[in-house]
This record gives structure tokens, C-alpha cells and sequence, in this order.
């Protein structure tokens, strides 16, 4: 007895090490409009617990890039276990996905936004005798990545990072970003600040957090679209943070799981005593502040953007899943709550944390699984 529970238990660290390896794998797909297709590849370890409610076919769906890495690293465990079912994830933004899924021509989205009463309106048009409604299933950091030869630490504050992507200042020897690191050595090189091109919740919410922060430095409404003057644009977190890496004196903001290959991330000063780090540790303790503000089955999400709580940072966005409450098509609804059920359990949340973004937080995320279980 004891021999085989030692065999059993060596069986389940191997398969455990096998999905680990492979959610990781995942993360090296970029946001530029590409398929996520785990269909039943041989080489994942299928997760014991999942449900396919005998889910067959093709599930399409697109929006937020921010989650493009979450997404791949869950089809790739979903459909080890589902093999019938094909899901094809194109990570071609929010607004692009919120259109999609208005269209009739997805069946979930992905934004990092939560429907405006508009999009809302529209949806009723085909969500048959219901309406869109937002799941919040991913969350983590805003990552603001810099390439400066020489700076291997950078604090930024929130009115300064204003005025760097505001076009104010453009040089990284400024007074302003001095006084924040007077120990570094500042080169006098001009500063590239790279944005989305794209309509993005990723600015949206990157915005909201100057809005929130520092709205004299950032004279602007926010929004999904980029609104300031000047500065570049790439399409995409992975094409921001492709023009960083290879720029120097660049910087721009993309999520955390896009800042890999050495890419250096900002430490916001945030009127804590200690400058804070972009981790999914401390993106959770300003997640956690979130309000559920929707109405019905809504669980749109209110953020504390200006928290000053020790250890927490407060730049960060919460992807949502869109999907109709009632009036799912009758082809592509077993798929869509099979694959919803999975991404908003414990397992799934738990890859959340492998792959540098942060679970929603245990009182909302049981409200998800409730509402997904309602759905029709």
C-alpha cells in the first residue's frame, strides 16, 4: 500500500510539472491577432476535474490582449481535457472584441473594460431576451518597461509618468525624474514613450490611473482610445513592449506577463512609505479594494486606482468575459459555460498566478461561478 501511494503521488507531481510547464509555454504567444488552439494536443496534461458538457465544434472569440497569455495557457489545458471543442482566442483588443461580440460574430469577448450602457444596448440585439453582462476572470499589473542603458532601477510617481507621456518631459535627465532616483545616472538621452495604437482597455485603464492620480498633469476624458499628442504607437502589449526592449530611451506600459527577456519595469511611488513594485502580490492587494458595481448578473468592478496602502499597486486592470446572460446561441453555449466554468475555477484561476497575473479575489470570483452556471 504504501508503495503505491508513493507511485500515485509521483504520478500526480509528474502531471502537476507537465501543466506547469505548458502554461508557461503559453505565455510566449503575442497579442497580433493569432489563433489560441489547444485542440487536443497530446502533450498537455489534462485537468481531471474539468466539465466539456460534451462541448463539440469551434468557439470563437477576440478582444483583450491583456489576457491573450492567460487565455493561451488555459486552452491549452481546457481542450487537453475537451479534445471535441476548438478554440480560437484573436487577442485583437478590447474594442475589437466588444465589437465582435455587439456583431453577433464571437461568442464571449475579452475587455479590460467594462461595457459603457451603448455597447450595452447593442448587445440586447443579440443576446436573445437578454443582454451582454461582464465576468471579471483576470486580473494583475499595469507594467510601465523602460529601456535606459545604465538604469537597472527607476522610480516614477504619477504626476511625473504624466507628464513623460503627455509629451512635458522629454528627457531622462529631468529635474522631476532626478529628485524621484538621486542615486541613479540619468543619461541626457530623449525619452521615447511608446503607446497603444489600438483601441485598448490597457489604456483605458492606464489612463484611469492618471485621471485618478495626477488630472492636472492629464488634461484628458481616458478612454479606450489614446488621447494625448505625440509620442508613438505600436498595436498591441506585445508590440508595445517589442518597441521597448529594442529602443533605447523608450518606455511604455503593457501588462506584466509581457515584460520578459529583461525587460525593467518602474517602481511607482505612490505616497506609501515604500516605492511600490509591479507583482501580481501587490496588484492582488489593490484588486482586493475593487467594489462590484454592476447591476442584475453584471459584475463590473469599481477600482481604487489612487490606493496608498503599503505594498499595494494601484495601476492595474481586470479583464472581463463578455457574454450574453440569456440568449446564448444554442451551438456554442455548452462550449462557452464549459470553458467559462473552467478558467473561473480554482484551477484555473490558479494558472492566473503562474503566469504573472493576479486571481480575482475569492468573493467575486464565487459570484462568476454562479452567474456562469445561470447562464442560457
Amino acid at each position: 500500500m504504501k508503495l503505491q501511494r508513493m507511485n500515485r503521488r509521483a504520478l500526480a507531481l509528474g502531471a502537476l510539472a507537465v501543466s506547469g510547464a505548458l502554461a508557461l509555454t503559453a505565455c510566449g504567444s503575442d497579442d497580433t491577432g493569432g489563433a489560441s488552439n489547444g485542440g487536443g494536443s497530446s502533450n498537455a496534461a489534462a485537468p481531471s476535474n474539468v466539465k466539456c458538457d460534451d462541448a463539440k465544434g469551434q468557439l470563437l472569440a477576440d478582444g483583450s490582449s491583456a489576457q491573450k497569455n492567460a487565455i493561451d495557457a488555459w486552452v491549452k489545458q481546457f481542450t487537453a481535457a475537451c479534445q471535441g471543442l476548438q478554440i480560437n482566442y484573436k487577442g485583437g483588443g478590447s474594442g475589437a472584441g466588444v465589437t465582435a461580440f455587439t456583431q453577433g460574430q464571437v461568442a464571449f469577448a475579452g475587455s479590460d473594460s467594462a461595457l459603457k450602457p451603448d455597447e450595452v444596448t447593442a448587445s440586447k440585439k443579440v443576446c436573445t431576451g437578454g443582454q451582454g453582462i461582464d465576468l471579471p476572470m483576470v486580473g494583475g499589473p499595469i507594467a510601465v518597461g523602460y529601456n535606459v542603458d545604465g538604469v537597472d532601477n527607476l522610480v516614477l510617481d504619477a504626476p511625473t509618468l504624466a507628464k513623460i507621456f503627455n509629451g512635458k518631459i522629454t528627457n531622462w535627465n529631468d529635474p522631476a525624474i532626478k529628485k524621484l532616483n538621486p542615486d541613479a545616472k540619468l543619461p541626457d538621452l530623449k525619452i521615447q514613450a511608446f503607446h497603444r495604437s489600438d483601441d485598448s482597455g490597457t489604456t483605458d485603464n492606464f489612463t484611469k490611473y492618471l485621471i485618478a492620480t495626477a488630472k492636472s498633469d492629464w488634461p484628458y476624458d481616458g478612454g479606450k482610445t489614446w488621447q494625448a499628442k505625440g509620442g508613438q504607437s505600436a498595436s498591441g502589449s506585445s508590440g508595445v513592449a517589442q518597441q521597448v526592449k529594442q529602443t533605447n530611451g523608450a518606455i511604455g506600459y503593457f501588462e506584466l506577463s509581457y515584460a520578459k527577456d529583461g525587460l525593467k519595469t518602474v517602481d511607482l511611488d505612490t505616497g506609501a512609505a515604500q516605492p511600490v513594485k509591479a507583482t501580481v502580490e501587490n496588484a492582488t492587494k489593490a484588486i482586493s479594494e475593487a467594489k462590484v458595481v454592476g447591476t442584475g448578473k453584471d459584475l463590473s468592478l469599481q477600482l481604487n486606482y489612487g490606493t496608498k496602502a503599503e505594498g499595494a499597486y494601484p495601476m492595474v486592470l481586470v479583464t472581463y468575459e463578455i457574454v450574453c446572460d440569456k440568449g446564448n446561441k444554442s451551438d456554442t453555449l455548452p462550449g462557452t459555460k464549459a470553458f467559462l466554468r473552467y478558467i473561473a475555477s480554482e484551477d484555473g484561476q490558479k494558472i492566473l498566478s503562474e503566469n504573472d497575473y493576479a486571481p480575482i479575489p475569492a468573493d467575486i470570483i464565487s459570484q462568476v461561478r454562479t452567474t456562469i452556471e445561470g447562464l442560457s
